[in-house]
């Protein structure tokens, strides 16, 4: 804690005000990066503090790549949402990052404005080979899928295209 020592003139009072300070610009601008949205949220949030004790428990276990960044991306997703939560009742909308899968061979046939849309990736393989379009948000009205995560639910479709393109690398380890 710092120490302020202001010499008050007589007759004279003195009435302290404390502002903290508040970034106002978009959460777009804020949350670059999965260490932004770390900090962000702060050291005592509880999603923070689970994904500490995974992380120095398993990070580097390649059995718990998805894992890490499942809670990785829980984080980013809670701030990006900035305090709203699904509440999962029937007129609720939700939004969720979409990726499209394409052979090689159909990867070829796109023209190269939906090719600059293509995050490329690769396995080891040497006969499989993948890239991912991130063009789309989806969403869904009290409505639950296998193939979503219903937990990492954006509040708008902006923010789940904004996700799905800004915080690829941590969706493909999710994912794949």
């Amino acid at each position: 804690m710092k120490e302020i020592k202001i010499q008050i003139p007589e007759g004279k009072k003195v009435v302290l005000t404390f502002v903290d300070e508040v970034n106002n610009c978009p959460v777009t601008e804020r949350i670059k990066t999965f260490n932004d949205a770390y900090n962000e949220l702060g050291d005592e949030h509880p999603l923070i503090c689970q994904y500490r004790d995974a992380y120095l428990k398993y990070n580097g276990n390649r059995m718990t790549k998805d894992l890490i960044a499942y809670l990785k991306l829980r984080i980013i997703v809670a701030a990006l949402n900035e305090g709203w939560e699904p509440k999962f009742t029937e007129d609720e909308y939700r939004y969720f990052p979409w990726f499209r899968f394409y052979t090689e061979e159909e990867y070829n046939k796109l023209n190269n404005e939906e090719k600059e849309r293509c995050a490329l990736h690769s396995n080891n393989s040497t006969v499989s080979w993948v890239g991912f379009v991130v063009c789309h948000s989806w969403t869904d009205v009290s409505f639950s899928d296998t193939a979503v995560s219903s937990r990492l639910a954006l509040k708008t479709s902006d923010l789940a295209i904004y996700a799905g393109k800004q915080f690829i690398k941590e969706y493909l380890d999710y994912i794949c």
